[in-house]
């Protein structure tokens, strides 16, 4: 039996059928509590912007008990994919219970007036949860040392590493430093120190040294849907091998656009086999030939007296610039000429090139390398010519 009614919805006269007797509708309590629990379930395995923001993934849930990440790392992540594999397996059995409040007509906390199928899920549920729990307490043996993380980190110990836990040591001290290269979403992080590289995901942390690995581009994706960007953004997939059997090979991802920031870090060979053409950014375009055109000018010869300090910018590398005004006056306006700059040498070529670009007409690319810029430090004009590579 049916009963109809109709509304007039946005002028449209719309027929709207209930059922009272059969299966469940778009009415029905449970299937819209299905609904809602899957979605819920997928956002929080897969967590999306929105879901970070509100602070529910297990990072923000657990912080207090998980700790700091830039404190421990690898002890950070032991105990974050633990809790992650305890509270993902209870998804099930919070169905179940959810189902309690949302369709008590079916009487599920009486176990013997369920049906067939909903006991054995509740039955698979239980042991899912508890076979998680036995995981997780097999993994906390030995000072946690049968977890999959302590695992790979095993199979890096050499000298002077005498055991997991050194180069765990090692590993948290590097990952502190500032200069590491990190992107990625939270499931899918990749990190480059200066021995290491790391892929973070839900479960696991894959790991290699530096040393001992080569990378390959082996795909190149592009992405339509870039919310930073007016053009598609090129999403690149990494193959990371290592000559230590031990060490499984794992794939990493990243934007073209943060390739060249990576290859600054990493120290292994990258290969091509895919022959991907690697998509720059007007930025890094404008470095390669800022640096290349540096090298035609005339370099600048340090007196004996003086010593080069690490660059001011980066604190990374040495200063390796000096402006001296080698450019001729093209007319009578002095206010658009050249200065002369009497600052020591300050800067390297990389945060100079940088700087010059930050000072332009971004919309005029094609006027960068004809422009004058301040000096950063004494704000004497000057151009391209003027910079001279510290000899």
């Amino acid at each position: 039996m049916r009963k109809g009614s109709s509304v007039n919805l946005y002028g449209f006269r719309v027929q709207i059928k209930t059922c009272t007797k059969g299966g469940p509708t778009m009415e029905s309590p449970e299937l819209g509590f299905t609904l809602a629990y899957v979605v819920f379930s997928l956002c929080f395995v897969f967590p999306p912007n929105e879901f970070r923001s509100a602070g529910l993934t297990i990072q923000n849930l657990f912080s207090s008990w998980l700790g700091s990440e830039d404190v421990g790392f690898v002890q950070y992540h032991v105990r974050r994919t633990s809790v992650t594999v305890l509270v993902h397996s209870a998804l099930p059995i919070g169905y179940y219970m959810g189902m309690c409040f949302a369709a008590p007509e079916k009487d599920l906390g009486y176990i013997h007036h369920v049906t067939h199928g909903w006991r054995v899920f509740l039955l698979f549920s239980i042991c899912l949860q508890l076979f998680s729990w036995m995981v997780v307490i097999y993994w906390s043996r030995c000072h946690w040392g049968n977890h999959p993380i302590c695992t790979a980190l095993q199979a890096h110990i050499q000298p002077p590493h005498s055991n997991w836990g050194s180069v765990a040591a090692s590993v948290n001290d590097e990952f502190r430093r500032i200069d590491k290269f990190a992107t990625g979403a939270p499931g899918a992080r990749v990190i480059v120190t200066d021995s290491w590289v790391l892929k973070v995901t839900t479960y696991h942390i894959y790991m290699t040294l530096q040393s001992e690995c080569h990378v390959t581009v082996t795909d190149s994706r592009h992405n339509q849907l870039n919310p930073n960007s007016a053009s598609p953004a090129q999403i690149l997939t990494l193959r990371v091998n290592s000559i230590n059997p031990a060490v499984r090979p794992f794939d990493i991802r990243l934007n073209s656009t943060e390739y060249a920031e990576l290859r600054e870090k990493l120290h292994a060979p990258i290969r091509n086999l895919a022959n991907v053409v690697i998509h720059q950014t007007i930025s890094e375009l404008f470095l390669e030939t800022f640096r290349s055109q540096v090298e035609l000018n005339q370099p600048y010869t340090l007196s004996s007296e003086q010593e080069l300090e690490a660059c001011i910018g980066c604190m990374q590398v040495p200063a390796s610039t000096k402006l001296v005004r080698l450019c001729q006056p093209e007319g009578a306006d002095n206010e658009l000429d050249c200065q002369q700059c009497f600052c020591r040498p300050m800067w390297c070529l990389s945060c100079l090139g940088r700087w010059f670009a930050s000072r332009q007409d971004q919309q005029r690319p094609e006027t960068w390398l004809s422009s004058r810029v301040p000096c950063p430090t004494c704000r004497a004009k000057f151009c391209v010519l003027d910079i001279c590579m510290v000899r």
